[in-house]
């Protein structure tokens, strides 16, 4: 088994990022099965329960109310409409939840005491329930936990060098220290970023860096690559190469192997054999349905023919705690036939 390390040095995830593909792709596979069942990938579903009207200026995102976009700003939804909805996923086959609101960060008040009742009702399903939110404190983290929140999304979206040019309303360490709040909380951290938006190689290898030798590695990493949307700062940014996003996959894998490694925005534009090659790398999660948050998403019945091409199943909720679905208290369970959903 390859041991866990937080140690990782840049020039070893350089050596290992810009090694020959395709024995780059036979390293982490390898990991990859060592493990993790290659035959199981994570599905997800990501809501957006408060849309646009935030006030960051992050390049990429058609959210922020600087830029002018087709996205509709809508405010925070009502807990029946996010529980109907997470029931529809749970039913179509997720096992974990994901609700965003576009806000810098999270504020006490009657939106985050919602928010908090949302979280409640979503764990009571069985799901694994997941926000990203914005920044939190400690207390707001401990409040989200204790409303059975499993995992918090917050990427740093790319190097600390490069972050900057990206976005300028929060630091590179408010990132961190929020990533940092959650973990403290005895949440789970889902940590990525986005390849596409003009960064180096030695940017992408920085990020990893970064993840790699937090004190835990983050149990989820996202890759995404960038949608571009008319409108933001990055609109003209050319499409990310599947060879791009492999490296970046496959890295990942090598050097947080526990890890989930999602593969996330821009599989829209991927065809099956793509996508087969970032889960031969190492990739083991995705977002199913048509929207992540606002940019668009394979439809349902790709994904089926995607997991009925490749054999592949959708991975059990809190398989990481060693306790099934049906064992969790007070959590009612009925699987779901692969034939039926993926």
């Amino acid at each position: 088994m390859t041991a866990l390390r937080t140690d990782w040095t840049r020039a070893e995830i350089t050596e290992i990022y810009n090694s020959p593909v395709l024995d780059l792709i036979y390293r982490a596979a390898t990991v990859h099965r060592q493990h993790h069942d290659p035959q199981e990938v994570q599905v997800c579903t990501l809501l957006s329960v408060k849309t646009g009207g935030c006030p960051e200026d992050c390049a990429y995102c058609p959210q922020a109310a600087r830029y002018h976009t087709n996205v509709k700003v809508h405010k925070l939804m009502e807990v029946d409409e996010v529980l109907e909805a997470a029931q529809r996923a749970k039913d179509t086959g997720s096992t974990r939840f994901c609700m965003g609101a576009a806000w810098r960060e999270v504020r006490d008040n009657r939106d985050f005491d919602k928010v908090l009742e949302m979280v409640h009702g979503v764990n009571e399903m069985g799901l694994e329930v997941c926000c990203t939110l914005g920044m939190l404190t400690e207390s707001q983290a401990e409040k989200l936990k204790n409303a059975g929140l499993y995992a918090y999304n917050h990427n740093l979206d790319t190097s600390e060098e490069f972050y900057g040019d990206i976005i300028t309303t929060r630091t590179y360490d408010d990132r961190l220290d929020t990533i940092g709040h959650a973990r403290k909380a005895g949440i789970s951290v889902c940590s990525g970023g986005i390849i596409g938006m003009g960064e180096s190689d030695q940017d992408r290898i920085g990020m990893l860096h970064t993840l790699a030798t937090l004190p835990e590695h983050p149990e989820s990493v996202p890759v995404n690559a960038l949608v571009p949307v008319e409108g933001t700062p990055l609109e003209e940014q050319p499409r990310v190469s599947v060879w791009e996003m492999v490296r970046m996959i496959a890295t990942a894998r090598i050097i947080m192997p526990k890890a989930m490694v999602r593969l996330s925005a821009g599989r829209v534009r991927m065809t099956t054999e793509e996508q087969a090659l970032c889960f031969l790398a190492g990739a083991n999660s995705i977002f199913a349905g048509d929207k992540l948050l606002t940019t668009p998403n394979p439809a349902e019945d790709a994904d089926l023919q995607l997991f009925q091409t490749l054999n592949i199943r959708p991975r059990k909720a809190f398989k990481n705690e060693g306790q099934s679905d049906q064992e969790r208290p007070g959590v009612v369970f009925e699987q779901i036939p692969l034939a039926v959903n993926y």
